[in-house]
């Protein structure tokens, strides 16, 4: 089994042998400043004589593999050390450690004489001469910038190596290939993530709180909850975020039993919470409180009242996981269920004498698309069956090609955009299909389109003064252009970065959205109801146009639908 501990920097020792499949010493002088200012950070800049206590820094893990007693091989953290050993070295202190390099063995010497005359030796030497000279820099500045002497300062860093300043020691399995380890943190960029430093937490050796069948049964329990939140449809409704953004899934919900926020620069914070978590609860406890968290979530999830509701708020942006959590804490189904409510209803909150019927697109685009996704979650969950679930995982999704379900117009709305020959060729014949079907003969429509077609090249001028014929005779008549921007003209629709069909008048996005129902594509609910003209009634019915009728109806439903969420709940 591995060991998992914190230490301070001053506890580190023993000697550290660095094998020959790592690279020498890299650091540059930002490196060694960024280490510099954060340790600094830690003193009460107006009082330098004082220590903030208040919270402890940790390095990056120290990842080693026992040879013999007191004796390692570094498997990740070389450049850590060696650059707590320089530093070391310039305060005139004494360490309790040593390193050797396989590869430049001369190596050794050159850190414990410091003989920068020699530093162009070799590529080793130079980088860790840099280091010192970097170290060194970096102290004159604070002196002077602090008013204060080297022998204080030095004397401050020493006390927070020995106090404040940590390592997580992580000292792996005996049977642990450090090669292909290595390889992995370093070659592939890939770190140490808090939820493997937890889990080796539990199943460290010297863990004595557990024995080796429970720490077995922890093992076997942690992969399957790991597993389960691969299921993308829970991932989704939990978050925005893709996986992509976590090596392992389950640092989702210890980053939310610890309350990290995304804005922590802390990596490791949420490790923290869990080792002094420990510290106040036995091992069996802490991992009874991240699996009750997980299954709190899940039930969530497979609650169907529950799932839109929550879901809502999270896809829509206006909550996110953390702060829903924070919400149920301390609450009855019953209370958490009319805490959602208010929080739904806050999130479409009208201003006074304000009505969501004159938002407009240029003005009110985040507002409006927070309303429509409530409309179709919610016309999903009221469904009387309780059959169908809405499909986050579906709606956040972007594909290789970068189309994504974004705000658009039902109807047709000339965005200014000039774009390229190849756009305007592909919207008429879009359009000369849509002619076709009309019943009133276009064949004069139809033939100017096939005379621009059929040209090799032509002006933009030309194709705008045909586009504008075509868009009058997909226009009811009486109609007026006020309505292109409100609400009762725009939906959730998934338009290709082609702006050719995001141009196109309704019948054309009608035939695109009919194309991808019939090709099993995910349409949101009333995205495909307002194409297929569910809400206007049949006797008003036509399918080449969106009227005033049309966009009546489409408000009428929402009306209906968001009844409980758009007033004030008692």
């Amino acid at each position: 089994m591995s060991e998992l501990n914190l230490k301070t920097v001053d506890s580190i020792e023993g000697n550290f042998f660095v094998p020959s499949y790592q690279r020498g010493y890299r650091w540059t002088e930002k490196e060694v400043v960024r280490l510099l200012d954060d340790v600094y950070n830690l003193l009460d800049h107006e009082n330098i004589n004082s220590l903030r206590n208040s919270k402890d820094y940790c390095l990056q893990p120290i990842v080693v593999k026992k040879i013999a007693e007191n004796n390692f091989t570094v498997i990740d953290g070389q450049q850590r050390l060696t650059t707590i050993f320089i530093l070391y070295k310039f305060m005139n202190s004494d360490t309790n450690f040593s390193l050797t390099y396989e590869t430049r063995r001369k190596s050794a010497d050159f850190l414990e004489n410091m003989n920068l005359s020699l530093q162009e030796e070799n590529i080793d030497f130079y980088f860790m001469a840099n280091a010192y000279n970097a170290i060194e820099n970096w102290f004159n500045e604070k002196i002077q910038a602090a008013s204060t002497n080297l022998r204080t300062l030095r004397r401050r860093f020493e006390n927070l190596f020995t106090e404040n300043v940590k390592i997580i020691w992580y000292e792996v399995d005996d049977a642990e290939d450090g090669a292909a380890l290595f390889t992995r943190l370093n070659i592939g960029k890939i770190p140490l993530t808090n939820a493997e430093l937890v889990k080796a937490m539990f199943l460290s050796r010297s863990n004595k709180n557990l024995n080796e069948q429970k720490q077995q049964e922890i093992a076997l329990q942690w992969d399957n909850l790991e597993k389960e939140l691969h299921n993308d449809s829970l991932w989704y409704f939990l978050t925005n975020s893709s996986p992509e953004n976590y090596q392992t899934r389950i640092d989702l919900i210890l980053d939310l039993i610890a309350g990290k926020n995304i804005s922590d620069k802390d990596t490791y914070a949420t490790f923290f919470y869990f080792d002094k978590l420990r510290t106040e609860k036995n091992f069996e406890e802490v991992w009874q409180e991240i699996r009750k968290t997980f299954l709190l979530l899940k039930d969530w999830y497979e609650y169907h009242d529950f799932y839109h509701k929550i879901g809502y708020l999270i896809s829509s942006g206006y909550k996110n996981l953390a702060a829903i959590y924070k919400e149920s804490k301390g609450k009855t189904t019953s209370e958490f269920s009319r805490r959602l409510k208010e929080i739904i209803c806050d999130s479409v909150k009208l201003d006074a004498g304000e009505n969501y019927s004159d938002w407009n697109y240029e003005n009110d685009k985040e507002k409006i698309r927070r309303l429509l996704l409530l409309f179709n979650v919610e016309s999903v969950r009221q469904n009387s069956e309780k059959a169908y679930w809405f499909p986050f995982d579906k709606f956040k999704f972007v594909d290789e090609n970068k189309n994504s379900w974004s705000l658009e117009h039902i109807h047709a709305v000339n965005s200014g955009e000039k774009g390229t020959q190849e756009n305007w060729r592909e919207w008429l014949k879009l359009h000369k299909i849509s002619l076709e079907n009309l019943a009133e003969d276009n064949s004069d429509l139809i033939s100017e389109i096939d005379k621009l077609l059929n040209q090799k090249e032509f002006r933009y001028s030309v194709f705008t003064s045909l586009q504008e014929k075509i868009l009058q005779k997909f226009s009811p008549a009486g109609d007026n252009e006020e309505y292109i921007n409100s609400i009762a003209n725009l939906a959730l629709i998934k338009c290709a970065e082609n702006s050719a069909l995001g141009n196109s008048t309704f019948d054309v996005k009608r035939n695109a959205i009919i194309q991808m129902d019939m090709h099993g594509e995910f349409i949101p609910f009333c995205t495909k109801m307002a194409f297929l003209k569910y809400y206007t009634k049949s006797e008003k019915n036509q399918i080449h146009f969106w009227s005033q009728i049309d966009r009546a109806a489409y408000l009428e439903a929402i009306n209906d639908t968001l009844k409980e969420y758009l007033t004030k709940p008692v």
